[in-house]
């Protein structure tokens, strides 16, 4: 078994993650060997049971690996998987990459140039308009929108981008068998057809369900420079992916609505606990954007020498920036010794995300580029 298909298998085998994925990886060196290993050599690792450990040595029984690589052929879709130098960095450097990426279409390349809209499933007709809008906006100015092919605001959003002649990514809550609604399979083949793509991280026939969905969340994060939340409602889950956003760095934009309609509550919750920057139109979203561009391009030359650059920063971001230079830290190292509360440290490290001077590792530690 080569790596590639190591990785598939672990991802059809449930009860395997990326933090059991990475102990295995740490302890046998590559994803392929961890097949070669004896049940006490797979439970001496840390997080691997009794039950992991059977999973995987009898995984023969229970994944048809051969069936998964000719249904993804038929399908024409392509298995992206971490072994692969393919594999997206804006995925490999999250909390929880995941194992797998199953791709109809064309994977675009994510720069700075993505944002996600998302939102209510029970839009209003104000909700519906500026979906269309931001959309529309956002292909005009050169942006692709990453959304979840769902009812409400994911679909206006991928319909309004394809319409527009633009490039859209769907990511999906099930398997690229399993596409939910079954409604939207005409839309996602007009995606693909208009040279976007429509991804899934689980297994070609993996069913939806209610614990599938918020996962494929912290990759329409993920794949974005920012999001855009258009009408949710309090336990929406459009504000899990906004509150995933900001903890993978990312900014985040509120659109206010009406004060009585239930589905804008959780835009006003965000723009309330300045937790999003509230938007009227997308101009204000790309002036955002374009000035994280715009800074990164300042520091592309000699990155660690304009750290020294004072002016370069705020007086707070130049606090974190010096204590960045003695190593990674964690959230909870920069607010003990910069004494800073959390909300306020989180906003900063965004604002130097967006410069490019800080990176968020995979273990949620900070780093200068």
């Amino acid at each position: 078994m080569n790596n590639r298909n190591a990785c598939i298998v672990l991802n059809m085998l449930s009860g395997i993650g990326y933090a059991k994925y990475k102990a295995l990886v740490t302890e046998f060196g590559e994803p392929a060997r961890i097949f070669e290993a004896s049940k006490s050599e797979l439970t001496a690792v840390k997080g691997i049971s009794d039950t992991i450990a059977d999973k995987i040595l009898s995984y023969k029984e229970l994944v048809d690996l051969d069936n998964e690589l000719l249904l993804a052929e038929r399908g024409g879709v392509q298995i992206i998987t971490l072994a692969d130098k393919e594999y997206p960095d804006e995925l490999r450097n999250i909390y929880d990459p995941p194992l797998c990426l199953y791709v109809r279409g064309k994977l675009p390349s994510f720069t700075r140039n993505a944002v996600a809209i998302v939102g209510s499933r029970k839009m209003s007709m104000y909700g519906e308009r500026m979906t269309k809008a931001f959309a529309q906006d956002a292909v005009n100015q050169g942006f692709i929108v990453v959304s979840g092919l769902a009812f409400g605001v994911d679909y206006v959003a991928h319909k309004a981008v394809v319409d527009a002649d633009g490039i859209t990514v769907a990511v999906l809550g099930g398997g690229l068998m399993q596409i939910h609604p079954r409604e939207h399979i005409p839309l996602a083949r007009e995606i693909i057809q208009k040279g976007g793509a429509v991804i899934s991280e689980f297994p070609m026939d993996f069913p939806v369900s209610r614990t599938s969905f918020p996962r494929r969340n912290r990759i329409v994060s993920a794949l974005s420079s920012a999001v855009i939340v258009i009408e949710a409602g309090l336990d929406s889950g459009a504000l899990i992916t906004a509150n995933i956003a900001l903890e993978q760095g990312k900014e985040v934009f509120a659109v206010p609505g009406n004060a009585d309609n239930p589905q804008a509550k959780g835009c006003h919750k965000l723009i309330r606990e300045s937790a999003a920057n509230l938007a009227e139109d997308f101009s204000q979203v790309a002036e955002v954007l374009d000035g994280g561009l715009f800074h990164a391009a300042e520091f592309a030359e000699n990155p660690f020498e304009n750290y020294e650059a004072e002016s370069c920063f705020s007086e707070d971001e130049q606090i974190i920036v010096d204590l960045l230079k003695n190593g990674d830290k964690t959230m909870d190292d920069l607010a003990l010794e910069s004494n800073m509360e959390s909300g306020a440290l989180l906003g900063i490290l965004m604002k130097l995300e967006m410069k490019f001077v800080v990176l968020k590792n995979p273990d949620r530690s900070y780093r200068l580029r």
